[in-house]
């Protein structure tokens, strides 16, 4: 294996020393493809093949990447893609000329190349371009992966997306969609009125959300900043300033985990309007959707991973009160006290921590039994007050606030407010905060100052909503992770660790005798506490285990989601409260060992079939983690013995 390892690389060098010499080799004869600053195109290819009544006969100019080239003889075939899709090139010896033939026999795929010459169907019906000049626009040095084989890594695919959109139409198509939906939301806006504004990223006081802020220090001041996590500070002071209808469409920032659903950087829309409230952001919302869809798609009806979604209908409007009865049975109506609340987690088994409320018990039936029932457009409504310090609360009935969530999927879409405009009430709500962040919540908020002045100054009724575009993104493209919608996501660096010891500079030092690592503080757990007999031990089903793919558990901070590839043909889920010693990105594509014949056990709503094996332990009295991880020569399935 590893000889023929070393035989592809020197292959795969020899190839693109090649290339090397062939561009020496036009450079020597004048015929630099660097040197030319323009081209000029007439057309794309599908626009050909769409007008090929019109255009057949006619000549045209395409520009684009050679895809594939088939030479036989006198004449030759090829494919050029450009950004609407691929068309395929006759280049003849007789049309093209002696030396220009010989040049083009030369050139290799992935060269981007312009081709002028008639449009024409070929005997077999393919609509074609008889070439008569064919220019040479870029040289390529390096060598695309193969179409069917070379793009399958994940991993490489977000790391390289240049070459996944030119590896993969259906990526291509995917940012397209992206453009337009991005393009849709902002011509119906202005059509409703709305003003589009830009506010800071970078920011003293990151506020807004429940999140941990990325920090950055500013030397020209020398003061620390944040970057955003929230856009609603600053587009409200719009609102106190008179500008009555206002939305943000831009990047911010968390600082926490990814999965399928979360990157650290996102794009978020938030939008406000004067005098309205919250049942005024559910008709935009579903108007806005509505619109969306059919002028990107066509169409009212989504498809995702399977499963028809109708935007066409009225959105269903339920409180979480009736939500939470109508599919966990519990009506919260007839709880009146903590103690009855306790009583009904305890019952259906919901889990939860003794600073729990009422009304965080809700909540709680809500994310356990509601949520994954909400796939059809829904929007949830009335919450309790204990879960939305920001929001109004409801007039006729002070424990819940007017506040919605709209789902879609099973996944949360959008939440609404109608706005807090007491700046008595909110400077409460921000000592609160400040509370919580002094006992060590790092995703607690301070107290904004100038958002209290604007505040009191006095800011109308106001109705408020944040969008997950990249949610909305992944929907509307039936993408499966939110990797797949950012152009380019948030990856670990490759090498980082060791790039980040070799750019410290060297400092002379007098040699000193290697240092003894002292191993007498670290506590390693015995095997067994207490005493399992041999047959009892030898009943577990040790079995290798690849990760397909590996994601955070929403709502949980310790959870991580893998999916397992057991030998078995069918995917095996298993959770692990490993989250704070890894990030799932870095698990994906490990081998590891998992004990396989346990019976499913319910963690967060989701069945965990067995257990990963981890090395625990302990050290100046901290745990420490490592899960085991072996050779991945080791096929999936592998029995331990």
């Amino acid at each position: 294996m590893a000889e023929q390892k070393k035989q592809q690389e020197q292959d795969l060098n020899q190839l693109l020393k090649v290339r090397r010499e062939k561009l020496a080799d036009l450079q020597a004869n004048g015929k630099d493809p660097f040197k030319i600053v323009k081209y000029d195109v007439t057309h794309h290819s599908q626009e050909i093949k769409d007008h090929f009544e019109e255009l057949e006969n006619q000549t045209v100019t395409i520009a684009g990447r050679m895809m594939s080239k088939r030479v036989m003889g006198k004449a030759s075939f090829c494919h050029v893609q450009d950004l609407e899709g691929s068309i395929q090139s006759y280049v003849a010896r007789d049309s093209l000329g002696e030396e220009a033939y010989k040049d083009f026999k030369k050139l290799d795929v992935g060269d981007v190349i312009g081709i002028r010459g008639e449009v024409f169907r070929t005997k077999t019906g393919e609509i074609s371009i008889h070439a008569s000049e064919v220019t040479l626009l870029s040289k390529s040095l390096q060598i695309l992966p193969e179409k069917f084989h070379g793009l399958t890594n994940t991993d490489l695919r977000y790391r390289q997306r240049y070459v996944d959109l030119i590896m993969n139409p259906e990526v291509k198509d995917t940012f397209i969609k992206r453009s337009k939906i991005l393009s849709a939301i902002r011509t119906y806006l202005a059509g409703e009125g709305f003003m589009e504004v830009e506010t800071p990223m970078l920011v003293s006081n990151a506020g807004g959300a429940a999140a941990r802020p990325f920090e950055t220090h500013f030397n020209a001041l020398d003061e620390d900043l944040k970057l955003r996590i929230s856009l609603e500070l600053y587009l409200k002071r719009l609102i106190v300033g008179g500008l009555e209808k206002v939305y943000e469409i831009g990047r911010v920032f968390r600082n926490e985990g990814l999965d399928t659903r979360h990157n650290p950087e996102f794009t978020l829309m938030e939008l406000y309007q004067a005098y309205t409230d919250y049942h005024g952001m559910m008709d935009l919302t579903e108007n806005l959707y509505r619109y969306v869809a059919q002028t990107v798609l066509g169409t009212t009806k989504i498809v995702y991973n399977g499963i028809e979604m109708d935007l066409g209908k009225p959105f269903e409007r339920i409180t979480m009160l009736d939500a939470v009865k109508k599919y966990s049975g519990v009506d919260f109506n007839e709880i009146h006290t903590l103690e009855e609340a306790r009583a009904a987690a305890d019952e259906h088994h919901v889990a939860y921590e003794e600073r729990h409320k009422k009304g965080d018990i809700l909540n709680l039936f809500f994310e356990e039994f509601v949520e994954d029932h909400l796939i059809q457009p829904t929007f949830v409504m009335d919450h309790p007050v204990e879960i939305s310090p920001l929001t109004k609360k409801k007039p006729d009935n002070p424990d819940y606030v007017e506040r919605f969530e709209f789902f879609m999927n099973g996944w949360e879409m959008a939440n609404a407010y109608s706005e807090l405009n007491d700046p008595i009430d909110q400077r409460e709500r921000f000592k609160a905060q400040e509370e919580l962040l002094a006992q060590g919540d790092e995703e607690a908020n301070t107290t904004d100052e100038d958002f209290m002045h604007a505040l009191e100054l006095g800011m109308p009724p106001t109705g408020g909503i944040g969008f997950g575009i990249d949610r909305m993104c992944m929907l509307l493209t039936d993408s499966q992770a939110i990797r797949d919608v950012l152009l380019f996501p948030t990856m670990k660096t490759l090498g980082g660790a060791e790039n980040k010891k070799a750019s410290k500079p060297e400092t002379k030092t007098e040699e000193k005798p290697a240092e003894k690592i002292d191993f007498s503080k670290v506590k390693v757990e015995p095997l067994f506490e207490e005493f399992v007999d041999f047959e009892t031990f030898s009943k577990s089903d040790f079995r290798a285990v690849k990760v397909k793919a590996c994601e955070a558990v929403p709502k949980s901070k310790k959870l991580l989601k893998f999916v397992l590839d057991d030998g078995s043909g069918e995917d095996r889920v298993i959770l692990s409260g490993i989250h704070e010693y890894y990030e799932p990105e870095e698990l994906v594509g490990k081998t590891c060992i998992a004990i396989t014949n346990l019976p499913p056990r319910p963690m967060m709503g989701i069945d965990s079939c067995g257990m990963l094996i981890s090395a625990v332990h302990e050290e100046d009295g901290h745990e420490g983690l490592n899960l085991l991880m072996v050779d991945d020569r080791i096929p999936a399935g592998a029995k331990l013995y």
